[in-house]
């Protein structure tokens, strides 16, 4: 099941499987899903739709700071672990690829391993990947665009003050 919702950032397709969201999806959207199974029907009432559209708009509000979905975002073990660490990076805060996988038990020759996770998240926004910078401190790619993580960023900040 799925739905579309109005945001900051522009239109978020929204993507429920088995009671848990699988994906957020931003526009202009694909036909094919990132695993190639049918995405199902459209149903804007459906529940855990209904409260993941909630709970994005009280973050874009700037009123939620941690989102409580059920979430089963697919992926290899490696890309399960990062994506778990990215949860962990604090609402307004950012870390570096290399700090994500020292926090694996890694070192910084997995950077680029956890950059490519990272842009591999199907989940963005609540799964916060835009909160992964480079080494330097500059923004680097995001699926959604530069704009959209400088933005997300942004929104994170001006909350915190």
């Amino acid at each position: 099941m799925w739905t579309v919702i109005d945001s900051p950032i522009g239109e978020l397709r929204l993507v429920e499987r088995g009671g848990a969201v699988i994906a957020i999806e931003f526009s202009p959207f694909t036909d094919a899903t990132a695993d190639g199974r049918p995405r199902g029907s459209r149903k804007d009432d459906h529940p855990v739709l209904v409260e993941c559209a909630h709970q994005l708009a009280a973050y874009f509000a700037r009123d939620l700071k941690e989102f409580d979905l059920p979430l089963a975002p697919g992926g290899s073990a490696f890309q399960q672990q990062v994506w778990a660490q990215l949860r962990l990076i604090d609402y307004g805060q950012t870390a570096t690829y290399g700090e994500v996988a020292h926090r694996l038990g890694r070192t910084n020759a997995a950077s680029r391993a956890v950059g490519l996770a990272n842009g591999s998240n199907p989940i963005p926004v609540v799964i916060p990947c835009h909160r992964v910078i480079g080494a330097n401190g500059t923004l680097t790619g995001y699926a959604g665009g530069l704009e959209r993580k400088q933005l997300l960023l942004s929104l994170e900040q001006d909350a915190l003050f």
